[in-house]
């Protein structure tokens, strides 16, 4: 869908372990601008930068500062922006992160460059307010009931297996789904402002495409995806030339999903300038 071409400057947005920046620099001869937020990425980063020096540059920062990374590298104005959204495979498989309902660790949730802690929302905001955050980033019917069993016990809750056993005692398992899904999506939401920064990168990335240039999104959830379907669709209907790339999201085949269970839930959309 992104098709890179040769002399073309692509912005990766969301770099983590390289995988989209390296696979646009193998298709054409062309430039990558990539970031993340997280500090884990750097390391990576320095190794793809070595093997396509003068090509690729890297920045840790956050993909809402799209405009100022792009300046920085004397970029003007880009032919693609890539972002995959969500949680890394990295950030899942690390305890310490606090990512993951089913391994415990220290509740922090934080993508890199954060200011708040999953345990520091739990804490700091009033038990109306955590429900609120539990059923708009999680869509959590329970999110009422989850919040104040989670205040009545805030004492013992000093990790992720904690909250989780909070959870599971007020909410019963149903199907697949654990119960405690939803709660830890949508802290992990709040934490890193992931919505808030979709909005903004989104906003910023259209002011700096060049003519026939791309923006393509890979989220996993029913509230990213709502944001880049709302927006594509304003921009098509608009007077920007914008053009729908595919009308409806592109999903995992079976065999992917076979492979890779975490893309079950993936959605990419597209949108070309013309």
């Amino acid at each position: 869908m992104l098709s890179p071409k040769n002399g073309g400057i692509y912005f990766d947005g969301t770099f983590g372990g390289g995988g989209y920046s390296r696979a646009i620099l193998k298709a054409a001869n062309c430039r990558v601008i990539a970031c993340d937020r997280d500090p884990i990425a750097e390391s990576m980063a320095a190794n793809l930068k070595r093997n396509y020096e003068g090509n690729f540059d890297f920045s840790l920062a956050k993909f809402s500062d799209i405009r100022s990374i792009a300046k920085s590298y004397g970029a003007k104005s880009l032919d693609g922006v890539v972002l995959d959204l969500g949680v890394s495979n990295f950030q899942l498989a690390d305890p310490s992160r606090g990512f993951s309902f089913k391994l415990s660790g220290p509740l922090l949730m934080g993508m890199g460059l954060n200011d708040e802690t999953a345990l520091g929302v739990i804490r700091k905001y009033s038990e109306k307010n955590l429900a609120d955050i539990i059923y708009q980033f999680g869509e959590e019917p329970f999110s009422r009931r989850i919040a104040k069993n989670i205040k009545l016990n805030l004492r013992s809750i000093q990790n992720t297996k904690d909250l989780v056993n909070v959870i599971h005692s007020c909410v019963k398992k149903t199907g697949k789904i654990d119960s405690a899904t939803k709660t830890f999506q949508a802290l992990r939401i709040f934490v890193n402002d992931e919505l808030g920064e979709l909005e903004r990168v989104l906003s910023e990335s259209v002011e700096l495409l060049n003519p026939s240039g791309k923006i393509i999104v890979v989220s996993f959830h029913s509230l990213e995806d709502r944001i880049v379907k709302l927006f594509f669709r304003k921009l098509s209907r608009g007077e920007n030339k914008f053009q729908l790339l595919n009308k409806k999201p592109t999903t995992p085949s079976e065999e992917e999903i076979l492979l890779n269970q975490r893309s079950r839930s993936a959605k990419l959309r597209g949108i070309s300038m013309l």
